[in-house]
């Protein structure tokens, strides 16, 4: 190899992030919410580094999701999602279903009836929000009202059913229902009801039989973050946020090792993000983010050392971060201002407005950032600390209506984007 593919390679590599460990049976795909590793970072290659006018090319359009910001799990051939109000449904029927569409024809295969839709709140926060996650043949998906669905992947079919409130005494910390999507690793299923009874716990994904509850004292009620797993010195813990801040839960017993409390706030809702024995977590409505290190206790757990604690700078609603290199991007708070901060110190290396309007949930993949806004436009910035640089813009022909609150994500050389009942897949492929 010569001295200047070397180089390149190595440059690719570094703009990967050290992925958090999974034993999701995803098969080729997108499973869950942010990916099997939970960083909203693809690993694809070779895709467009700037758009031509006008964006690069729909190649395939879904309908039938309905309305709801629910992002997109796919894999084997399947893409599936939660919504209520579908078109495809009978005319009237304003239900809430779990959906799935044949990734080659665009065909909707089967729906499964989840409930009511959820109507609580302002229009733009009603509907459905949790992105299901695919386990090989089956799927798992939490609605707002806090029902956790096992179903078969082929058919749709209920294998079993529990409610995070009902089963598990769980508790919201805020008033916009539940959207976590559920974690699979190995025999466990894991999620977070909330409170101080359950504040998480481990089911067999198999039966929904209860494997173990950790509790947090104090704990405020689930957040709309979802667990992301990480390993330190050979203790394997469960890391997610809930509405008194993250904390971390030792994966065989459900033993809490460490907590990390926040001042209350209106909502905590982006994911945590984990490299190697680091966390960082944020939160929205002018709180901040955060970065602590795990560290064996000498004991069989961890115990968790402060970095930074709470900048407000970091703030991010419900748009998510992601952690491309060294550096950490999203929107601040929702205000449609994307910002560049260096991981360890907390810096702000850039931040600008982009072309879509407030809100901007953000992916990322081979060097690149996409911003999907609330009005519908998707912007390409390269992922470059030392300037932002857009690299191309476009606007989804998309429902109004609602903003355009669903995480985008990019798989097989695509780029896929959910406005409400419709999603729009564009080949961004070199």
């Amino acid at each position: 190899m010569s001295t200047t593919a070397l180089v390149a390679v190595l440059s690719a590599a570094l703009l990967l992030p050290n992925s958090p460990p999974t034993n999701i049976n995803a098969g080729k795909g997108w499973p869950t919410f942010r990916g099997a590793d939970r960083t909203g970072v693809s690993k694809e290659t070779g895709l467009l580094q700037a758009w031509p006018e006008g964006g690069p090319k729909l190649v395939k359009e879904y309908v039938g999701a309905g309305r709801g910001y629910s992002s997109l799990a796919i894999a084997d051939g399947r893409m599936i999602t939660l919504g209520d109000g579908l078109s495809t449904a009978e005319e009237g029927d304003a239900s809430e279903y779990l959906s799935a569409f044949d990734v080659a024809s665009g065909k909707q295969i089967w729906k499964l009836k989840t409930g009511e839709p959820w109507t609580s709140g302002s229009p733009s926060w009603q509907s459905s929000r949790g992105t299901p996650t695919i386990d090989g043949n089956r799927v798992y998906v939490v609605t707002a009202f806090g029902d956790l669905y096992c179903a078969d992947v082929a058919t749709g079919k209920e294998i079993w059913k529990k409610n995070l409130k009902d089963d598990f005494s769980g508790k919201k910390g805020d008033g916009w229902g539940y959207s976590e999507s559920p974690t699979v690793d190995g025999d466990r299923l894991i999620v977070t009801p909330g409170g101080e009874k359950s504040t998480m716990v481990a089911l067999n994904k198999l039966t929904g039989k209860l494997l173990w509850t950790a509790v947090r004292e104090g704990d405020r009620g689930a957040g709309h973050a979802s667990v992301v797993i990480a390993e330190v010195g050979g203790v394997r813990v469960y890391v997610n946020t809930t509405a008194s801040g993250c904390l971390a839960v030792r994966a065989k017993d459900g033993k809490l090792m460490w907590s990390f409390e926040i001042e209350k706030t209106t909502a905590v809702i982006p994911t945590p993000i984990v490299r190697d024995d680091l966390v960082f977590f944020a939160a929205g409505y002018k709180r901040g983010g955060a970065l602590v290190r795990q560290v064996p206790d000498g004991k069989g757990g961890l115990e968790m050392k402060e970095i930074y604690g709470i900048k407000p700078e970091l703030a991010n609603k419900h748009g998510g971060i992601v952690l491309v290199g060294d550096y950490l991007y999203g929107d601040s708070d929702d205000q449609g201002i994307p910002f560049c901060a260096d991981l360890m110190t907390g810096e702000i290396k850039w931040k600008g407005r982009i072309s879509g309007k407030k809100s901007a949930a953000v992916c990322a993949a081979d060097g690149c950032l996409y911003y999907h806004s609330d009005d519908g436009t998707v912007t390409l910035v390269k992922a470059d600390p030392k300037e932002l640089q857009e690299a191309g813009t476009f606007q989804t022909p998309g429902d109004s209506e609602r903003p355009g609150w669903a995480h985008p994500l990019v798989f097989d050389g695509k780029l896929w984007v959910r406005e409400q009942d419709k999603i729009f897949v564009y080949d961004v492929k070199k």
